[in-house]
Parts: C-alpha cells; sequence; structure tokens
C-alpha cells in the first residue's frame, strides 16, 4: 500500500500543492499512528536516503535481494550533485592505503563496474593512466605510489622511463611514469539511469523532491522526518521545520553524499554521540580544452598528488573532449540546509585558469595561451580538512552508533563512483538482516 502511495505522491511532488495535500491526507488515513495532528507515519522496509550513485546502487542490490526499497531524494531527479559533477574516471584502486574501504572497494568496484557496463551496455572504455613525475624530486612519492598499487592488489601496473612515457603519449613531459593499464571513464549518467532502472524494475521506488529533515528514536526504531523540498526551500530559518511525513524503516542507509554528517547530527539518537564526523567541503574546477583538432592524449594523463585531490590532471570522455581538472578549493561555513539541497556554488570563474596553466604545463609544456575554458565544478564531500592526512570512507552501522537498522555513510568522495557497487555489495551482505 505505502509503496504505490509514494510512487504517486513522488510523481506528483513537482506538481501543485493541493495535489500534494491530497496525497498526504491519502496517508493519513492509512497512517499506523499520529507523530502529531498534521504528521502521518507509515512504516516501510528499506530507506536508501539520496539518489546519487552510490545510493543508487545500494537501492538496486536491496531490490535485488527481494526486499521493498524505498529512495528518498531531495532533488527533482537523481544524481544530480557529487555523482554528476566528477572526472568519471573508473579507478583501478591504486593510491589507497592497504586493506582500506577505498582500497578494497576500489579494486572489487572497478571489476564490477567494467563488467556491468559490458554486460549491459553502457558507454565506457579503458583507456588506461600514466601517473607521472615531472621533475626528479617527485621520482620517490612515484616509487610510492607504485608500491601502494602492488600491495592493494591492482594488476598490470608498470613503471616506465621519461622517454617510454613520451613516446607513448608524444606531448607529454615527465622524468618517469606509471602505467595503469585497467583505468578508464564511464557515461556516469548512464551508468546511473541503469541502476535506476534496474532497482525499479525489482520494485524498488523513487521519491524525489522529498527532503529528509531529520529523525528520532523511539524504543529501538528510528522515525524519519520527511519534508516536501519545496518547503524546506521556503523555510525562514526562524520557525520550527515541521515534517509533513513521518516514515518508520526497519533498514535505513544514509547515503546523502554531500549532507550525510549534517543529516545524522540530526538524529536525535546520534546528536551527542560524538559518532558524526566532521564534513569538509572541496570544490574543484574542470577547463575544457578548446581549438585543438585532436585530443593531445590518449591516456588519462596524471600528475602527483596534491593535498585534498589527485592533482589537476587530464580526463577524456566518450566523445574525444580533454577536460583538466579539478583543484581544489576549500569551502567553510556550510549549513545543513545549503548541504540538504546542493545549495553550492557551482560556477567556474575564467579567471581561475590563470592557476591551471603552470600546473597544466608542468607535464603538458605545449599548452597554448587562451586555450582552457570554463567547463564545470564539483563539491567533494570530505573527512580531512586543509593539510590534513586523507580519511577513509567511513561506513557506521548499528555496533558503532546504537541504532538498530540504521547505516551511515560519511565522505564517499573519489573512489566513490568506481567504488559504488563494492559499496552497495558489502552494505547488503554485512548489514542487511
Amino acid at each position: 500500500m505505502l509503496k504505490h502511495t509514494l510512487q504517486s505522491l513522488g510523481a506528483n511532488l513537482a506538481s501543485s500543492t493541493s495535489v500534494i495535500h491530497r496525497k498526504w491526507k491519502s496517508l493519513a488515513a492509512n497512517s499506523i499512528r499520529r507523530y502529531s495532528d498534521s504528521n502521518p507515519r507509515e512504516k516501510v522496509d528499506c530507506l536508501v536516503i539520496g539518489a546519487g550513485v552510490v545510493g543508487l546502487a545500494v537501492a538496486r542490490a536491496l531490490a535485488l535481494k527481494g526486499r521493498e526499497v524505498l529512495v528518498v531524494e531531495s532533488a527533482s531527479t537523481f544524481g544530480t550533485a557529487t555523482s554528476s559533477r566528477n572526472s568519471e574516471v573508473i579507478h583501478a584502486g591504486i593510491y589507497y592505503p592497504r586493506n582500506s574501504f577505498k582500497a578494497r572497494f576500489c579494486v572489487r568496484g572497478r571489476e564490477m563496474l567494467y563488467e556491468y557496463c559490458s554486460k549491459n551496455d553502457i558507454p565506457h572504455k579503458q583507456t588506461g593512466k600514466l601517473i607521472v613525475a615531472s621533475r626528479s624530486s617527485e621520482i620517490s612519492k612515484l616509487n610510492d605510489i607504485m608500491n601502494r598499487g602492488i600491495q592493494n592488489g591492482v594488476d598490470g601496473l608498470r613503471m616506465m622511463d621519461g622517454s617510454e612515457a613520451v613516446r607513448m603519449e608524444p606531448e607529454l613531459q615527465c622524468v618517469k611514469a606509471i602505467l595503469s593499464p585497467l583505468s578508464g571513464i564511464v557515461d556516469s549518467h548512464s551508468f546511473m539511469l541503469s541502476l535506476v532502472g534496474e532497482a525499479e524494475s525489482n520494485k524498488a521506488t523513487f521519491s524525489y523532491n522529498s527532503t529528509v529533515i531529520g529523525g528520532h528514536l523511539e524504543g529501538d526504531q528510528i522515525c524519519l522526518h520527511i519534508s516536501e523540498t519545496k518547503s524546506v526551500e521556503e523555510w525562514d530559518g526562524r520557525s520550527i521545520l515541521e515534517p509533513n511525513l513521518v516514515l518508520i524503516p526497519t533498514f535505513i542507509v544514509n547515503s546523502a553524499g554531500l549532507g550525510a554528517p549534517a543529516l545524522a547530527k540530526r538524529f536525535t539518537a546520534l546528536q551527542s554521540s560524538g559518532v558524526v564526523p566532521t564534513a569538509y567541503y572541496a570544490r574543484g574546477c574542470y577547463f575544457t580544452l578548446s581549438h585543438t583538432k585532436a585530443p593531445p592524449f590518449k591516456h588519462l594523463i596524471y600528475p602527483i598528488p596534491e593535498d585534498g585531490g589527485l592533482g589537476v590532471h587530464v580526463t577524456l570522455d566518450l566523445s574525444g573532449q580533454v577536460k583538466f581538472g579539478p583543484d581544489v578549493e576549500w569551502i567553510d561555513g556550510v549549513d545543513d540546509i545549503s548541504s540538504f539541497l546542493n545549495k553550492f556554488d557551482y560556477s567556474v570563474p575564467a579567471k581561475r585558469a590563470e592557476k591551471f596553466y603552470p600546473e597544466i604545463r608542468k607535464y603538458y609544456p605545449n599548452l597554448k595561451d587562451g586555450s582552457l575554458e570554463p567547463g564545470y565544478s564539483g563539491i567533494r564531500p570530505k573527512l580531512s580538512g586543509p593539510h590534513q592526512p586523507p580519511i577513509d570512507f567511513v561506513i557506521q552501522g548499528e555496533e558503532i552508533h546504537g541504532v538498530p537498522g540504521l547505516v551511515n555513510l560519511f565522505g564517499i568522495e573519489s573512489p566513490g563512483l568506481t567504488s559504488s557497487m563494492a559499496i552497495a555489495d558489502y552494505i547488503s551482505t554485512r548489514f542487511l538482516r
């Protein structure tokens, strides 16, 4: 009953207020018990918060196990935030500490992603990648990266001299490089669309324009507060933000991406627990290469990683467009509502290219003045700030926070896209009862 009601509700949330009120009135008629006169309640089986690539992969995995799944997303469609604002790279699993979630999920997720894309005709390409040392002082770091990749079980890695790398890529300038043949690119939108289709084919329901604004515990059950996104957008910031609906799931995955930590802190059971990590936000801009007849590179080209990211690298999309990025710009003062509703500044100032040219010319010296055009930007949900060492993905179950049936996903930045199916498999086998 609930599934069909919410499916109808999700399809009409963007329509007139009168229609929305009629839907909630219908829910109220079938409510289990009232939170207040204006807050109907419904029980659900599995609820996934967030329809980014990881949330979609989780929803698919749960639905394939025969569970009734509801995905609640604040935006008007899936994958509007970090999942659609990245390099679209399939990572091999080289950079991350041995046995970390990032290393394990990236290696396994890459295998699953290539297999899934081939089976479902998702556009992708195994381009290979060169990680380059542009000066001799970077060679020791390159050696460390090589050793870490081998420890992580990444096959096919090969260290080569700069001259060999330049024979492969004549426009490249470096003194040494690692060839990663398993790296590639994927059409992330097509991948997410396929996940949505498969989840829906297995009876998962998507409710867009619906925002989870908090939750509370009653006994051992968590009750989630759901509001229309429009109501949240129009909230004055002073009055009490009342939910329109309270959902009581058996199993919850907080996959809210940029808003996951802020949302977890709005669950009353976690507010004083100390288990919710501090959120940091790093904006990264991309510039596209213009005024060229052919792409200068056939492989992805990555410099030595920098503070907060993997450096301004060369990526290719499936149409042959060359992109450079992302850089790292730390963002402060992000409020809860902005993180829930993805209210970030995604503009790419043309002047920012001035910082890109010298970084790119370290490995691509023939880059011409005026050839970079603003592309797009994305925000990375990080758990470490400036000049702090990177932190692993954080996946919290009941044994960490004490709330039955709740799984929190924090800091799912790169390689989140590559890792998505492996994360979903882990959640559905490790936590689902």
